[in-house]
């Protein structure tokens, strides 16, 4: 096999090397025709006669080309012929022309040409028409709109010209034509499905046919009401009829199906509470029941409407017209109560006299109220009856007086007290305080949450007046209403056994009895309607354009105009009111020219694009509800821009006056300008005030420092040491004239002093001068080494201090005294007081004897500077001021004037 194609190979080469060799003419195309599927043999055609090649004898060989295995050549005649079955539709799939091409060497002694070959192979209708599907189920809206078409997979053919598929037919039907057209309104009612057999056809000789199964559901639209059996109902009620008795059982049908076809039931619109609390209808079965007593006495007839209404969406209710007539039965028999009847016998007086004539007839009087009278039952026995029913609940007891007079003279007279309590009955039923309770209840609550407490009360006592709750025996949704919801029996709290689902139940009728427990036990009722709220727990669901993963695909012209639409973004939101309150948005852009409603969801261009053809944008839209918090959904629309304008019935998007809209506020960026601006002129105005209070501070530092040079520096001390005094230069002693309150003293305290205030003279401050004692006597005290000490006078300029006065010179003095006043000086202290105690006394005289060290202290003299002067030596002095001396011991307090 090998040499063999070796030797192939060689010859390949040597007619090569020929043809470079021998004269080459001119390459010539020779075409030929076959039908496709032709048997493996089939001969095409013969090169060599149809190239008139006469004479010369010729040798042909194939180029080796792609497909040119299907074809074989004879080299020695150039015959061509099928090598082996040719499928057209494998081969060019839906190309209307098939060749197949390959290149023939002819070659002689004389010359060598190039022959191009061309095989056209023809189309026979060897296919079906074959549609996606056999089978298909599509739903249409009993309301569909005639004229609107439903779209179907078309039919495919592999054949191509005229054996391709060249019409549709549909089965025998009254309402779709060929293209599926709606011809004619639906009624689900009457038919609710179609099974329609589309057919496509080819044209080739014979025909061949694809068929698919096209299933039709007609889905429900809520166009038909629910219709009672009968318009009216007469019923007859005794009064004397148990609780829960059934008076109907109300029907109502509707044709519809789903929640469309579901009736329930209620009392019409303009029906009294009264009738609401006196009857009751369920809302599932419909069924009329007696939910409080009648009475036949107070009411007789009672009329009213009852509604069926489905569930489906704009519903239109039907109205039934019930009339009952409450038929008298015995059932007021006498019976003492304790609101006793008018005439009732109360008590029996009786008087006795043992005088004889006048002396002994008795006169009785009852005095205390007007429900009671005597009456005189025979000789001297009165009786005590009621004159007007008696009512426990108004006045439970009675105080009343008879007072028995004889008619002798002077005649005699007794007088008796008797109180009258009355005895409770069970004639009165709990009252609720309200006949409807109307609650809210925010849905996805826990369940055992709290609902409400329904109240009702009972004006009898013990049991009588004891009240216990329960719920009626109702359904809701198919289910007792103790499914729902709880009742606390002795407390009438309301609690939910579920969590609520507001797009599944709106609200929750039940009916709450109360009962006493007298016997027999009276009862009362009210509603209680529970309102589900809605929350925001349903994230907006994007509907138009359908998407793909969150996605869609766009064509988008680019000649498109400024304004217009490119398309609608549509959502729904399963919640209700503002948590349903929808609002569009861009999230982002590849380009600035789209621009989307807030309200409606267009988006349309805000300028011309200048994009090129094929060019993908892509714009993210975001669909918000209003919600707390809100819920948004996004989707991502890919607009591929084409080439071409946009159809000349277009959507343009204008402003409410009109005109185009090129540009778009948003709110939420106002309010974030606005609320920027309020912030930055707020932090202006607070760094002024800043500013303008850290420059009065500093200013004001600056005052009080100029003033603190102002004082006098340094003034002479004199200090009396032993004998004799000694004079230091030292700062002004910064001390206080005060007790300083370490330790206890027997003495007034010092803080009741006041005889160191500074004196003011001309408008000029003078501190006073003070004896500074530093002895044992103040630690004996119990007081600090700063010691309050009397005032002294100064003495005169160039006169020499006085001795040192000591305490030998006060032992004159009384242990509790005053000491002596200057009438020249203001009383501007307070004398001291020394109590007798032992400890005190035998302090007092322990330092008596002893020598103590004074230090006398010179006041300044005072000086008027200005301010603008920060020297003391730039001060002016004044005259000296004569102030009082203080001398000062801990505990002890001794004023001396000096002279």
């Amino acid at each position: 096999d090998s040499l063999l194609r070796l030797q192939t190979r060689w010859k390949e080469l040597v007619i090569l090397l020929c043809a470079c060799l021998t004269v080459v003419t001119r390459a010539k195309t020779v075409k030929y025709q076959t039908f496709e599927e032709d048997a493996p043999g089939t001969v095409i055609g013969n090169l060599a006669k149809d190239m008139s090649a006469s004479g010369s004898r010729n040798s042909f060989r194939m180029m080796k080309q792609f497909n040119s295995s299907l074809i074989r050549l004879r080299e020695s005649d150039g015959q061509l012929s099928i090598a082996e079955r040719i499928d057209r539709e494998r081969l060019c799939k839906h190309s209307q022309l098939c060749l197949i091409s390959f290149d023939v060497v002819s070659f002689s002694k004389e010359q060598f040409k190039l022959v191009h070959v061309e095989v056209e192979v023809k189309d026979i209708n060897d296919n079906s028409p074959e549609f996606p599907r056999k089978e298909s189920s599509l739903e249409i809206s009993e309301n569909t709109a005639v004229g609107t078409r439903i779209p179907l997979d078309f039919a495919v053919d592999p054949d191509v010209g005229s054996n391709y598929i060249q019409s549709y037919q549909i089965s025998v039907n009254s309402h779709f034509s060929i293209d599926l057209v709606l011809m004619k309104e639906l009624d689900r009612e009457t038919q609710a499905t179609y099974a329609l057999e589309l057919v496509a056809v080819d044209g080739g000789t014979p025909s061949r046919t694809g068929t698919t199964r096209i299933n039709l559901k007609v889905k429900d639209y809520n166009d038909n009401s629910p219709v009672f059996d009968r318009s009216s109902f007469s019923v007859e009620l005794a009064e004397d009829a148990p609780l829960g008795t059934m008076l109907l059982d109300l029907n109502a049908e509707d044709p519809d199906e789903g929640l469309n076809g579901e009736v329930v039931y209620g009392f019409g619109n303009q029906v009294p509470q009264e009738i609401r609390q006196l009857f009751r209808v369920d809302r599932k079965t419909g069924r009329l029941t007696l939910e409080s007593p009648v009475d036949f006495e107070t009411k007789n007839t009672y009329e009213f409407d009852v509604q069926a209404t489905d569930l489906g969406p704009n519903p239109s209710p039907a109205i039934c017209k019930i009339v009952i007539q409450v038929q008298d039965v015995n059932d007021n028999a006498p019976r003492f109560r304790s609101a006793a009847a008018r005439e009732s016998f109360v008590a029996l007086v009786s008087t006795s006299d043992r005088d004889s004539g006048a002396n002994g007839q008795v006169h009785c009087t009852l005095y205390g109220h007007e429900h009671f009278r005597l009456q005189q039952a025979y000789e001297d026995s009165f009786m005590i009856v009621s004159t007007s029913a008696l009512d426990r609940e108004k006045i439970p007891e009675y105080n009343l007086t008879i007072v028995a007079e004889d008619l002798g003279s002077p005649p005699f007279r007794t007088i008796t007290h008797y109180t009258i309590r009355l005895t409770d009955e069970n004639d009165n039923a709990p009252v609720f305080t309200k006949a409807l309770y109307d609650v809210a209840v925010t849905e996805n609550n826990a369940p055992g949450a709290y609902v409400t407490t329904v109240v009702a009360r009972d004006q009898d006592l013990g049991s009588n007046g004891k009240v216990t709750y329960k719920l009626a025996d109702t359904y809701f949704m198919g289910s007792p209403i103790s499914t729902f919801v709880s009742l606390d029996p002795a407390s009438g709290s309301l609690y939910a056994l579920r969590s609520f689902n507001f797009e599944l139940v709106k609200q929750l009728e039940l009916r709450v009895i109360a009962s006493d427990g007298g016997s027999p036990p009276l009862a009362g009722s009210a509603s209680v309607y529970i309102r589900i709220v809605d929350q925001n727990d349903n994230t907006p669901v994007i509907t138009q354009p359908p998407l793909h993963n969150g996605s869609a695909e766009i064509p988008l012209p680019r000649e498109a105009p400024s304004g217009y639409i490119v398309t609608r973004v549509e959502a729904r939101d399963a919640d209700e009111g503002i948590n349903a309150e929808l609002s569009f948005a861009l999230a982002s852009s590849d380009s600035s020219a789209f621009s989307v409603n807030k309200a409606t969801g267009d988006v349309y261009l805000s300028h011309a694009l200048s994009h090129d053809v094929d060019e993908t944008l892509r714009v993210t839209v975001t669909v918000s509800d209003n919600g707390r918090p809100a819920l948004s959904s996004t989707a991502t629309l890919h607009f591929l821009v084409v080439a071409g304008a946009p159809p000349s019935d277009h959507s343009m998007y204008e402003s409410e006056n009109g005109s185009p809209l090129n540009v778009q506020w948003d709110l939420s960026v106002v309010i974030i300008v606005v609320l920027a601006g309020s912030c930055t002129l707020l932090l202006l105005a607070i760094i002024l005030i800043a500013t303008t209070c850290n420059r009065r501070k500093r200013d004001k530092t600056e005052e009080d420092n100029e003033s603190y040079h102002e004082k006098e520096a340094v003034r002479p001390i004199t200090i009396w040491k032993g004998n004799s005094y000694t004079t230091i230069s030292a700062r002004d002693p910064v001390f206080s004239g005060k007790d300083s309150g370490k330790g206890d003293s027997d003495f007034n305290d010092s803080d009741s002093d006041v005889s160191a205030d500074t004196l003011k003279k001309e408008g000029v401050v003078v501190p006073p001068m003070a004896l500074w004692a530093c002895t044992s006597e103040c630690k004996v005290l119990g007081h600090s080494d700063r010691c309050w000490s009397p005032t002294a006078v100064r003495a005169h300029a160039g006169t020499s201090p006085s001795p040192a006065p000591t305490l030998s010179s006060f032992s004159s003095l009384p242990k509790t005294a005053s000491l002596p006043r200057d009438p020249n000086r203001r009383d501007n202290y307070y004398q001291a007081q020394l109590p007798k105690t032992v400890g005190l006394q035998s302090v007092y005289e322990k330092v008596l004897h002893r020598e103590y060290d004074y230090m006398l202290v010179t006041p300044p003299r005072p000086v008027r500077c200005k301010r603008s002067v920060k020297s003391a030596s730039q001060c002016t002095p004044l005259p000296p001021h004569t102030a009082p001396t203080t001398m000062m011991s801990k505990g002890l307090t001794l004023t001396l004037h000096l002279l």
